[in-house]
């Protein structure tokens, strides 16, 4: 089973920039977007009839967003996590399968400026009891835009970017947390080293340079860890500033 996963940067852009070729060659079995920034209606049609699509739109209009594209129907899909301050902006589409919990999340931002650092420790916190909560039911599959480099190994430019937002000690902390609490980062167990990222500034020649951040992941309960067959980036794959990351399970 292939999962996949992709920050878009804007659905309706990334379809004029080959999205549905991807998609095509790609054929994964789940398909995870964040910030989809649209409503089902304004691109639904254009999709491939293996794929049934499950949405979660911002209230406003344009803004993040999550989607789910798949081959197999799930039992049921929730939006949100339950609380009213996190669930206005689609940040979460929640699948339930015969045998796990697919969570698709777009973390927010802390922000340039940090203003929404003390919003964001929050939200890790209340995600992270929303994750352990699903897991006492069944395993949990949780990907998406994270948007923290936990080491620094996962950004071009640790020293630079210390204290800037998606690298504070307090983000860190707060992704660290999920593996203190037992989920693994897929990624991390087939590569050790740096030098493999998921985001780059849309700044001139910065992607062709590789001066990148790892901010996009896929986290799984520990007892789907034997099932685990491979993890990657698919960092070749143009038209968001996010590339696909995925897994393969057995």
């Amino acid at each position: 089973m292939k999962l996949i996963s992709w920050n878009v940067n804007g659905l309706r852009s990334v379809l004029r920039k080959g999205f549905l070729d991807y998609l095509a060659r790609e054929a994964p079995d789940l398909l995870c977007l964040q910030e989809t920034r649209c409503e089902p209606d304004d691109v639904e049609p254009l999709w491939l009839a293996e794929y049934a699509t499950y949405w979660n739109c911002a209230k406003k209009k344009g803004y993040a967003g999550t989607a789910l594209f798949t081959r197999r129907r799930p039992r049921a899909v929730t939006r949100g996590m339950g609380r009213p301050e996190h669930d206005r902006e689609g940040r979460i589409l929640t699948a339930e399968f015969e045998e796990f919990f697919l969570v698709n999340v777009y973390v927010p931002n802390a922000g340039r400026d940090l203003a929404r650092l003390g919003y964001r420790q929050q939200w890790d916190r209340d995600f992270l009891r929303y994750l352990k909560k699903l897991e006492r039911r069944k395993p949990v599959i949780c990907c998406g835009d994270l948007n923290v480099a936990h080491t620094e190994l996962d950004l071009a430019r640790p020293r630079e970017n210390v204290g800037n937002h998606g690298f504070t000690p307090e983000e860190r902390a707060g992704f660290a947390a999920f593996l203190e609490a037992g989920f693994v980062d897929t990624f991390r167990e087939f590569e050790k080293g740096g030098g493999h990222y998921t985001w780059w500034s849309l700044g001139r020649g910065v992607r062709e340079r590789n001066i990148g951040w790892r901010i996009d992941y896929f986290l799984i309960s520990a007892v789907l860890r034997p099932r685990l067959k491979a993890a990657f980036i698919r960092a070749e794959v143009r038209g968001s500033d996010h590339c696909p990351v995925g897994i393969e399970l057995d």
